[in-house]
């Protein structure tokens, strides 16, 4: 039987530019054709969609909603807390939703917290230092180099571009100090891992499974070395995905493992993406784990479900059934176990 799903959400054309912002400051939002897309899946599955759109859409309605259950990608726009406004909300009302609470948005959205996490659970991260001035990181150095500079808590590649590797203090001090002033934020100093990248979706609660691993491919390869996904190839038509990843059964299954223990390690619920660069000896790392992924259908999730014969809509309505059986709102005669799909490759 087809619900009422409403579906929150943050607009790139919504948000208003002011003086000093960045050119990607907007790069987390959805694009419109989206919004009409996720939307369009769900109407295929049956179901009705309300538009809710962001937060104070959200807070403006929140006494009549009218849905059975909302689908919450709402990135939010302010502060390191801002994934979490949507779902406090609707905690706070007793209204069910799709993906993870207040507090994992918060855990992951900042980085630093993540990867102390990661470390205390034994998830293999890189090596790390925040840096809140640029003043004495000679001292906080204990990496070497070459290292990334990136934002402590934003997403989509943003802050990230061919200048964050750096080689030396001098260029090290000149990223630390662009973080600090731009983003207004620490930044998250990293020791680079040469070698390849992938992105593994994590779909369901109990069980938590992996989907089908994705290669990132840049100007035609996928052994990156010193290569990296920055803000500026997020559109290029330089940057593909590879699925299933050329790589060998036993790295698929280590990289599938180490993504499901990173998603239990936050308390990720539904969905969510988990980022690896692999090194040239074949350990893998985990860059950072996303609980609101990217849903346009160019991106991980409109590309891992072809590997085992299914498409983006039904992935969508998959993820929705999920949320529906953890607040016992699925029917027994809808529901269908996930050990059914398969995550490798045929």
């Amino acid at each position: 039987m087809g619900k009422i799903i409403g579906l929150t959400y943050d607009l790139k054309t919504d948000w208003v530019s002011k003086p000093g912002d960045p050119l990607d400051i907007n790069a987390e939002l959805d694009k419109p054709q989206t919004i009409d897309r996720v939307i369009q899946a769900f109407e295929k599955g049956g179901h009705k969609v309300k538009k809710i759109g962001n937060f104070k859409n959200l807070l403006s309605r929140l006494d009549h909603l009218g849905v059975d259950i909302v689908f919450n990608i709402s990135e939010g726009t302010v502060g390191r807390n801002r994934e979490s406004q949507v779902p406090v909300l609707l905690e706070w009302k007793g209204v069910p939703y799709v993906g993870s609470d207040a507090l994992t948005l918060g855990i992951t959205l900042d980085k630093i917290v993540a990867k102390k996490m990661f470390i205390s659970e034994g998830i293999p991260t890189a090596r790390f230092f925040a840096a809140a001035a640029a003043e004495g990181l000679e001292k906080l150095n204990t990496i070497g180099y070459p290292l990334i500079v990136k934002t402590a808590h934003e997403g989509s590649s943003k802050g990230i571009s061919r200048d964050s590797r750096v080689e030396n203090l001098e260029a090290l001090k000149r990223q630390v100090r662009l973080v600090n002033t731009v983003y207004k934020q620490p930044a998250l100093v990293e020791e680079f891992i040469s070698g390849t990248e992938f992105t593994v979706a994590v779909l369901g609660n109990d069980p938590a499974q992996a989907m089908p691993v994705v290669q990132v491919s840049i100007d035609g390869d996928v052994e990156l070395g010193d290569e990296f996904y920055t803000f500026e190839r997020i559109s290029s038509s330089n940057l593909r995905y590879v699925c299933p990843a050329k790589i060998s059964d036993g790295l698929t299954r280590k990289i599938q493992d180490i993504a499901v223990r990173a998603y239990q390690c936050v308390g990720c619920r539904d969905l969510g993406r988990v980022d690896f660069r692999v090194d040239k000896k074949g350990n893998p790392y985990v860059l950072e784990i996303n609980p609101l992924p990217s849903l346009d259908p160019q991106d991980s999730f409109g590309i891992f479900p072809k590997v085992f014969g299914s498409d983006y809509d039904a992935t969508l309505n998959r993820v929705l059934n999920i949320a529906l059986e953890r607040y016992g709102l699925l029917d027994a005669k809808e529901t269908k176990t996930w050990e059914e799909i398969p995550s490798r490759s045929r």
